[in-house]
């Protein structure tokens, strides 16, 4: 089985390595390529908010949509992006709020 990707930071990412997953690290100018090869080599890709922040808008959310493999976003060491909290989100939406 595949181990998982990290896209992120250098210091976010020594955890996930410790973890098992496979991290990479690229520069701006790199990370479409590297969010390529994940979605070609990996069955679950994180990446941190600050580093999905850094893609247009239409990679975005064609990484965010698509079912296989599927993306998680997650905060990373400094959070400097904050990662909204899908189950507040949802529960507003539906109303059931507490």
């Amino acid at each position: 089985m595949a181990a998982p990707v990290f896209i992120g930071d250098e210091v976010t990412a020594i955890g996930f390595r410790l973890a098992g997953a496979r991290v990479r690290t690229p520069l701006r100018e790199e990370l479409a390529s590297v969010v390529a090869w994940a979605q070609r080599n990996s069955l679950l890709i994180l990446i941190t908010a600050e580093y999905i922040a850094m893609l247009d808008a239409e990679l975005q959310q064609q990484l965010l949509g698509q079912q296989q493999p599927p993306v998680a976003v997650v905060p990373d060491i400094r959070a400097k992006i904050p990662v909204h909290d899908l189950a507040t989100h949802l529960r507003s939406q539906l109303g059931v709020l507490e």
